[in-house]
């Protein structure tokens, strides 16, 4: 059976005049036996969020393979909805965030491949939409591991055993890359796969073991709890949740799930860990990662126990650097020069942002006019004044000066190792169209990026386990805060630092917190009179060193208490850029970016908001505190 054979239950939900639509609509419906689905089409990535389904619009005259592409995303959501359980899911889920963000890729190739089994058509489908979705990434180039991402290449290894389909040609050297490593130590794991397609527990279980073959057992966690313990279909389940969230807090303390240490769930919504479940359809192949991410956000803050106050275990160790000082200049130019290829489709982009900023900047300068003067210019709006009563001395305008106040504008890059590969090459765009555009609208822009010096750890670790590891020790690792382009340096003297986010090694950890603090002193010392701080990141602080060793919540609670400080009392103005990732749970002003392209609009529009007359904007209200 193909989806076109259930064109004839689609329910009038998009535009009557598109009977494709219509029928798209009514084959997801009833591959998902949901009546009240309701899809939707936009200019967006693809989403799924409960019972709501956002699909891509159609181009105006689409070709076959336009079409089978949004059929793929149409028949992978309506699976998703048909055969994903989310109580099994979050029972099985590994605790630690690189299991879970490989966990979380093969039971969506599970998912799908039930649907490319039973049958052909939805089986063209996906892989028209993964071909699709590939051949935007720059995984096709990819030469190295380390910008391969482990999860996709063996979620489409996991694929190829179920249907007999190969990878998509935009990812063969992705999974080429991994083949050898994953099949010589997971290759039984995978032979009995196809086994089990239907029964989602027993697959999950075998995934659990696949994922400690490759070395990552210690992520695994806990053994997951019996299935009869799992409350979500009983129809008083929400109170038995509830319950059992009640006594795990008292329980273990936990562990961020940005670390590899365990993180304890109990304590989720049931509702925001079922969004998290579903919401997983994006173009960058980030969904697993996103919805780990959420899933993690999901706990509240008042099952944390709380924090100490903030402290540095030794603070010496910490640098702050320019990027040139960290790579030598041939090998700025050829970073350079491939960051500027990924950045040569979207110049068009560049102009259309800077004429569009450049325009409300313009508009800042109000021309102010004073009226019924003695003197100045004629006014033409007393013409009739002039000829009826010549001698009226009040027939003159003046125009007033209105002072333009001039801003600076501190871009702060997250340098994580979560940002590698795609996330980090669209924050450096970000960064070069940002950086040139407010330069062409006279507004000063400083470039920033923060990351640490080593992994889980670096010379305050060790200086702490020669003191006995005393408790409560505060941050373990060393910081590196990079400078890659100073407020009065022009950017065409700073643009080759910029390709220094793409140098293999340097992303690391993040400490959020204490990067979000450094960038704002660096604000209130500069002269001009508005200051703009942007922050572009991922997600979370992340720093297993510091986060084994003090409270689980303890750098997002510092994270929360800096925010609050600059959005509530400070006169710098903070707006956060989510990449892949939805920011808008910590910062007041958010706005999230799937992929670069979405600049031209998404980002026009909220650079636009913060140009807005100071006077014009409305008053800003408290931030949120950490509880």
């Amino acid at each position: 059976m193909s989806v076109p054979s259930n064109q004839s239950k689609a329910k009038p939900s998009p535009p009557a005049s598109d009977p494709f639509k219509l029928a798209l609509a009514g084959c997801m419906r009833a591959m998902a036996g949901k009546a009240d689905l309701e899809v939707a089409f936009a200019s967006d990535r693809p989403l799924l969020s409960g019972d709501k389904a956002r699909l891509p619009e159609p181009p105006r005259r689409p070709s076959a393979h336009d079409l089978a592409v949004l059929r793929g995303y149409g028949d992978s959501m309506a699976l998703w909805l048909a055969v994903h359980d989310p109580a099994v899911h979050r029972r099985l889920s590994p605790e630690g965030r690189n299991a879970r963000a490989l966990f979380d890729a093969v039971e969506k190739a599970r998912v799908d491949a039930v649907g490319a089994i039973r049958m052909q058509g939805v089986g063209d489908n996906l892989a028209a939409m993964l071909e699709s979705k590939y051949q935007q990434t720059a995984f096709q180039n990819v030469a190295t591991r380390a910008d391969a991402p482990l999860e996709d290449a063996v979620a489409l290894l996991v694929r190829e055993k179920l249907t007999g389909r190969a990878p998509p040609e935009g990812a063969r050297k992705l999974v080429e890359l991994w083949r050898p490593w994953v099949e010589t130590r997971a290759g039984e794991e995978l032979a009995v796969l196809a086994g089990s397609v239907d029964d989602q527990a027993r697959f999950a279980d075998i995934i659990r073991n696949l994922i400690a073959s490759l070395e990552m057992g210690s992520e695994l966690g806990s053994e997951p709890e019996p299935e009869e313990t799992e409350s979500e279909s009983s129809p008083d389940g929400g109170a038995d949740e509830a319950e059992a969230g009640e006594e795990s807090e008292g329980g273990d303390e936990t562990q961020s799930d940005d670390s590899d240490a365990p993180v304890d769930d109990s304590a989720a919504s049931e509702t925001e860990a079922a969004e998290a479940d579903t919401e997983r359809f994006d173009d960058d192949g980030a969904e697993a990662r996103e919805a780990g991410e959420v899933r993690r956000q999901a706990q509240p803050n008042a099952a944390q126990p709380l924090a100490l106050e903030y402290h540095a275990f030794n603070p010496k160790y910490d640098e702050t650097v320019k990027a040139e000082e960290l790579c030598d200049a041939d090998e700025l130019d050829r970073l350079r020069g491939f960051l500027d290829k990924q950045l040569a489709p979207l110049q068009g982009a560049v102009a259309r942002l800077a004429n569009r900023l450049q325009r409300r900047l313009l508009a800042q300068q109000n021309r102010a006019w004073d009226f019924d003067l003695e003197e100045g210019v004629l006014d033409a709006a007393r013409l009739s004044r002039v000829v009826t009563d010549p001698m009226h001395p009040l027939s003159f305008k003046s125009e007033r000066d209105t002072d333009f106040r001039d801003t600076v504008v501190t871009l702060l890059l997250d340098n994580s190792g979560s940002m590698r590969g795609r996330p980090i090459t669209v924050a450096a765009i970000c960064a070069d169209i940002l950086a040139r555009t407010l330069e062409r609208c006279g507004v000063k822009v400083e470039i920033l990026g923060f990351t640490t010096r080593a992994w889980k750890g670096g010379q305050a670790r060790e200086q702490w386990l020669q003191a006995g590891k005393p408790p409560n020790p505060g941050r373990l690792n060393d910081l590196r805060h990079i400078i890659y382009k100073a407020a009065d340096a022009p950017w065409r003297r700073s643009r080759r630092n910029l390709g220094l986010m793409l140098r293999e090694g340097l992303l690391k950890e993040n400490i959020d917190g204490e990067a979000l603090a450094w960038a704002h002193q660096r604000l209130l010392v500069r002269p001009e009179n508005r200051k703009i701080l942007m922050m572009i990141s991922d997600g979370a602080p992340v720093d297993d060193s510091t986060l084994s060793v003090n409270p689980a919540n303890y750098l997002e609670r510092h994270l929360r208490q800096v925010i609050e400080e600059i959005e509530v009392r400070s006169p710098v103005e903070l707006i956060a850029i989510g990449i892949g990732h939805d920011v808008t749970r910590w910062y007041r002003r958010a706005v999230m970016i799937v992929d670069a392209e979405e600049l031209a609009g998404a980002m026009t529009e909220k650079l636009a908001e913060l140009f807005e007359d100071s006077d014009k904007a409305p008053t800003r209200r408290r931030g949120r505190r950490a509880a």
